[in-house]
């Protein structure tokens, strides 16, 4: 493991580091901060979660020279695919530049006030943006990028699959030569091949975290579910994590907003978030999220590049992803930070060969289990409410619960185990209904 002490980085970003508790450096900031450092245009092949906004953030600070400032010019562009990638990556670097007092970074992206980012833009000189609003600023010449010493295309794979590829060779065709470019990606589609050929020079390709190191820590299992079940399956798969962190992926905006409704109709607080949510609605429903205030959060992929969760315990992917490459990506929101994680997939039909394709790609086993009964989910819940109730037992003042029950047993000639069992029906609520209890999907299949 390589110190951030041993890549000799200046004092001032050494102490912001300490402070901010990072002393070793990762698998790809400990490859690519020696070569963007030394110049080079860098292509950097990894997975979220790998610390890619300090790999390139770092030498982005360094190079900043307040020497050369002029009004409205950038030094550092860093282009992101969301808003919320913009804010995350801002606000890392302010943080990794607390001690450097000529940086001033500003993020510009769509939703938010554009008289406040232009106000910032005149004295900023590390920009974070979107490449609609970057573009935008560049028409108004609030941002003008003839003194850019690098520009950085953070998830470059999303930005183009998202239709930015025009806004961004319009950025880059708007740069000096003499820049360094910076690249990093999930996945390397020819688009990104294409980009990289044109406006990178002799750039060193960094690959870090093969796939079956990504999901190792990670239990994949799938569950074959009868057509037009799908929702009711999900129900009690996310019933059996019983109100842990789960994050669900769908492919399209509008299964987001179905899969909400159904879950909140069953009384499991959910949220969803994608690309057609107003900034101030996509803040909110993060925030519940990180806070475990809805531990259940619904995402298309685009809008689930701006999580950045560690303690997200089960992943679902509700559908299957088009891109195997995806499925590592949504998977690996989980068993973060050296955790464990549960990743489920829901597959119906002929869907088994797309999953049986990802298993090639991924080389690793995914394994089949059964859609949990109400008679598990019941047991499920059961034991929690038994956990908590012998919490109480442990820690609580009983004496005076135990007199008032102990009066209402004489009068009613109740045994104690049959008034548990009660409260133990009332906790467990509807899944006690019997229409319920009949609802169960079988054996959809062997294995």
């Amino acid at each position: 493991m390589l110190s951030f002490h041993d890549l000799q980085l200046p004092a001032e970003i050494l102490r912001a580091l300490d402070e901010l508790g990072f002393q070793t450096a990762t698998d790809i900031q400990a490859q690519t901060i020696p070569l963007i450092r030394s110049g080079r245009d860098v292509i950097g092949r990894s997975q979220t979660g790998t610390g890619k906004t300090l790999a390139f953030g770092i030498p982005a600070v360094e190079c900043i020279d307040p020497a050369m400032e002029e009004k409205g010019s950038a030094q550092v562009l860093i282009l992101c695919p969301t808003r919320e990638l913009a804010v995350q990556a801002g606000g890392e670097l302010r943080k990794l530049s607390r001690f450097l007092p000529g940086v001033r970074c500003a993020e510009v992206y769509g939703g938010a006030p554009m008289d406040r980012q232009i106000a910032r833009l005149r004295t900023a000189n590390l920009v974070v943006g979107t490449p609609g609003r970057v573009m935008d600023h560049m028409r108004r010449h609030t941002l003008r990028l003839n003194r850019l010493q690098m520009i950085v295309l953070d998830e470059a794979d999303e930005m183009l699959s998202m239709g930015f590829r025009e806004d961004i060779e319009t950025i880059l065709s708007s740069t000096p030569e003499e820049r360094r470019t910076i690249l990093f990606s999930a996945t390397m589609p020819s688009d990104i091949l294409a980009l990289t050929e044109q406006y990178q020079r002799e750039p060193e390709l960094v690959e870090i975290a093969s796939r079956q190191e990504t999901v190792e820590n990670i239990r994949q299992t799938y569950c074959e579910v009868p057509m037009g079940r799908k929702m009711d399956a999900l129900v009690r798969l996310v019933e059996a994590e019983q109100g842990r962190l789960t994050l669900i992926f769908c492919n399209t905006k509008r299964m987001v907003d179905d899969i909400t409704a159904f879950l909140t109709r069953r009384g499991i607080p959910a949220e969803g978030l994608h690309g057609d949510m107003k900034q101030s609605q996509r803040d909110k429903v993060m925030e519940s999220f990180r806070r475990g205030q809805v531990p259940v959060l619904a995402a298309t992929d685009v809008a689930a590049r701006g999580i950045d969760v560690d303690d997200v315990e089960a992943v679902f992917n509700y559908d299957i992803p088009q891109d195997e490459e995806y499925y590592v990506h949504r998977i690996g929101r989980t068993g973060r930070a050296g955790r464990s994680g549960r990743a489920f997939t829901l597959v119906v039909g002929r869907e088994i060969y797309k999953l049986k394709d990802i298993m090639r790609y991924c080389k690793t086993k995914i394994k089949r289990q059964p859609i949990p009964s109400v008679d598990d989910i019941t047991e499920i819940k059961a034991e929690k409410i038994l956990e908590k109730a012998s919490s109480y037992i442990d820690h609580g003042n009983l004496p005076e619960m135990m007199d008032i029950l102990e009066e209402h047993l004489d009068d009613k000639e109740y045994s104690a185990l049959e008034m548990a069992a009660a409260f133990l029906m009332m906790e467990l609520g509807e899944i006690q209904n019997p229409e319920l209890r009949q609802d169960d999907f079988g054996d959809t299949g062997a294995e």
